[in-house]
């Protein structure tokens, strides 16, 4: 049976997030339901990561099997039409090897995490970003996240509801950075690691914004994270402004796809 691997686009506010869940709309389902309109099923597709509720992707991966030789381009096309009218999009498909998956074959992934700075209610950006009314000092918040580099602990940002084996996890890049967005200034949180815990991009983010906004110093980051408590963790982010943006493996399976 030939393997595909598919990027993935999608606007998480209609969802329940990535994974099948019964008698409610998931990104899975949803694709899962056009894989099934071309072949007969079931069908059942991995992903490299499951997004919560409301959570985003410019570039989510999933591989499926399929019994007819497709063309991948013909595949994409295809899938987007009986994806009508979900927010979700096939940005690319390929052939991969019988033995790669979407999930164990990747080396890194890389969230993105929109905050507005501004007072008015966001319009075009409404949803796609989290929203306060305040400027915050990005430089501190920059220096917070320094102490969350590296190779740590990390039950403090984790949800209580986890189910990773253990808390420790090695996080390559947290940069904090101001942009020019189009609705106003914008905090930009780029986040790498090879695996996350749940909740953990969303944890660091409310938790640094704490510090963006005074509430916090730079150096109470450490202390939250030497606490291994989730009680010490600052506030969790809501899931809107978050997105899952790339995942890389040991060769780019994308390269060459139409």
């Amino acid at each position: 049976m030939p393997r595909y691997a598919l990027k993935i686009e999608y606007h998480g506010a209609p969802f329940v997030g990535w994974q099948r869940q019964n008698a409610q709309t998931s990104v899975q389902g949803q694709i899962e339901a056009a894989l099934a309109k071309l072949e007969s099923g079931p069908h059942t597709i991995a992903a490299a990561g499951r997004t919560d509720a409301g959570v985003h992707a410019w570039g989510q991966v999933a591989h499926c099997d399929l019994s007819k030789d497709w063309d991948p381009f013909k595949l994409s096309g295809a899938l987007n039409y009986h994806l009508k009218p979900d927010p979700i999009s096939i940005v690319a498909c390929v052939w991969v090897d019988d033995d790669w998956h979407a999930r164990f074959s990747a080396v890194e992934r890389r969230y993105e995490f929109r905050l507005l700075m501004r007072r008015a209610p966001a319009t075009h950006d409404a949803g796609l970003v989290w929203q306060v009314p305040r400027l915050l000092d990005v430089e501190a918040m920059q220096m917070g996240a320094h102490h969350l580099i590296g190779h740590h602990d990390f039950t403090t940002f984790r949800s209580s509801i986890c189910q990773a084996l253990s808390p420790v996890k090695t996080l390559d890049e947290l940069t904090v950075r101001q942009i020019d967005g189009r609705s106003g200034p914008e905090v930009r949180f780029t986040v790498r690691a090879r695996s996350f815990l749940h909740n953990q991009v969303r944890s660091f983010v409310g938790t640094l914004e704490c510090v963006g906004s005074g509430a916090w110093a730079p150096d109470d980051v450490r202390t939250a994270l030497e606490a291994k408590e989730r009680q010490a963790c600052g506030t969790v982010s809501p899931p809107h402004g978050l997105y899952l943006a790339e995942v890389r493996y040991p060769e780019d399976v994308f390269a060459n796809a139409e």
